[in-house]
């Protein structure tokens, strides 16, 4: 149940979306989408962008937030939700070299090539009804403006920058 990101990174680092459930960075997946449509001015994003590159060089360490406590709501909640993982911190921890052009996915059905761009701009589906994804998981990609919401690349394995 775990992601390898290996190939032309710094930092090969190993992804485990079994604890992402108590992760704050999760996005419920159906708000994932919606806030993708309702957002159309760049503007805001870039403020947003600005925001969070400035909270971060404010930081000695960067370090995920992750939830210290879950009252008894907010765990019948997880359990009910399904959920998703922006890609974006784990591929800067790693350190994608600058001449690395393309991402192979390895997947239970082959391989997948795409881009770093579009790699960058995707959310993991790790969680489905808040259970992990067993039989074609560990974790699926869907590109953030909801292209492949309907079908995405399910059964990622490993991750290799190419």
């Amino acid at each position: 149940m775990i992601v390898p990101i290996t190939g032309k990174v710094t930092y090969p680092i190993t992804l485990d979306p079994t604890v992402w459930i108590f992760d704050d960075r999760k996005i419920i997946l159906e708000d994932a989408f919606l806030a993708q449509a309702s957002s159309p001015d760049t503007t805001n994003e870039l403020e947003k962008a600005a925001k969070r590159w400035d909270r971060e060089l404010q930081q000695d360490v960067v370090k995920p937030p992750v939830n210290q406590s879950i009252n008894k709501f907010e765990r019948e909640k997880i359990l009910t939700h399904s959920y998703v993982m922006p890609i974006t911190d784990f591929l800067n921890h790693a350190e994608i070299k600058a001449d690395a052009k393309n991402a192979r996915l390895e997947t239970l059905q082959g391989d997948v090539v795409l881009s770093i761009s579009d790699l960058q701009k995707s959310y993991l589906l790790f969680a489905m009804n808040g259970k992990p994804l067993k039989e074609d998981g560990p974790v699926h990609l869907m590109y953030r403006d909801g292209s492949n919401k309907n079908n995405p690349i399910t059964g990622v394995k490993k991750i290799v920058i190419q």
